[in-house]
């Protein structure tokens, strides 16, 4: 229903403002019209509370949102199954590279926005 709150709702995208995925999501956002702000994680640190939430939303596993593919996470030796998911958010918040961006969020929605065109959804 057009008009109501949830979709009145502002965007709220949690990027790293050097990342191109990042930059093609608020574009898309800006290109809508719709109301958004942008955070920089790193200027604006996730707190492990935040992220909690915004993968609970999500639906989205700790583990879904891990960058395998960073050398830190290599050296961390994050691939081992025996860290818990306190232990992953915990290094998560202290190492934001470890975080897959964007995470979007709009009132009770969020989304991990891979690729950036996902967004669509949420506007």
């Amino acid at each position: 229903m057009k008009g109501n709150t949830e979709d009145m709702a502002e965007i709220t995208i949690y990027q790293k403002p050097t990342c191109s995925t990042c930059r093609e999501a608020v574009r898309l956002v800006r290109e809508s019209g719709h109301p958004f702000k942008a955070i920089n994680y790193y200027e604006q640190p996730f707190t492990k509370t935040l992220l909690k939430a915004l993968l609970k939303k999500a639906r989205l596993a700790v583990r879904d949102v891990l960058r395998t593919k960073e050398d830190l996470y290599k050296s961390l030796k994050l691939s081992n199954d025996k860290l818990s998911d306190e232990d992953l958010l915990d290094l998560m918040v202290k190492h934001p590279d470890l975080i897959q961006r964007p995470l979007v969020e709009k009132g009770d929605q969020a989304m991990l926005a891979r690729p950036a065109e996902t967004i669509a959804k949420l506007v």
